[in-house]
C-alpha cells in the first residue's frame, strides 16, 4: 500500500483569469494599419532603447525595445507605457500622446526622443523588425 495521497481536485480545475475592474487603461499593443514612430535613446550615452509607436485607427500605441539594448531597453518600456496609459486615461488619441511625448525633450526615465527620428511605417510589424534589427 501506497502512502502516497492523491492531489487535491481542485488541481484539476480550469483557472479562469478576471481582469478587476478600475485597473489600467491601455491602447491595443498591436495594429496592422499605418503607424508614427520614434526612436527613444539613452539619455547617458545616446544608444538606442527602443520605438515609441501610435496609430489612431485601431486605437493603438506601445514601446518596442531594441533587442541589441539588452535588458536596460526592456526595463524603459514601463516608462514609455505608463506615460501612453496616462495619454489613454485623459482621452487622448495616440498620435497625440506620441507627439506629446516626441516634444518632450527631457522626460522621465532614462530615455529621451531622439529630435529627428519621427517617422510613418506601414504597421506595428515594421517598427517590431527595426527594433529585432537594429
Amino acid at each position: 500500500m501506497s502512502s502516497e495521497q492523491p492531489p487535491p481536485s481542485r488541481f484539476d480545475d480550469d483557472m479562469l483569469f478576471r481582469e478587476k475592474p478600475g485597473g489600467a487603461v491601455d491602447y491595443k499593443d498591436w495594429t496592422e494599419k499605418p503607424v508614427r514612430y520614434f526612436t527613444v535613446v539613452d539619455k547617458e550615452n545616446a544608444s538606442i532603447l527602443g520605438y515609441l509607436w501610435a496609430g489612431d485607427e485601431d486605437d493603438a500605441a506601445a514601446y518596442e525595445p531594441r533587442k541589441a539594448g539588452g535588458s536596460r531597453a526592456t526595463n524603459e518600456g514601463m516608462s514609455w507605457i505608463e506615460r501612453l496609459r496616462e495619454g489613454k486615461a485623459r482621452g487622448l488619441r495616440p498620435t497625440q500622446v506620441l507627439l506629446e511625448l516626441y516634444g518632450d525633450p527631457e522626460p522621465g526615465g532614462r530615455g529621451r526622443p531622439l529630435p529627428g527620428s519621427l517617422a510613418d511605417a506601414p504597421n506595428a510589424a515594421a517598427v517590431e523588425a527595426f527594433a529585432k534589427s537594429a
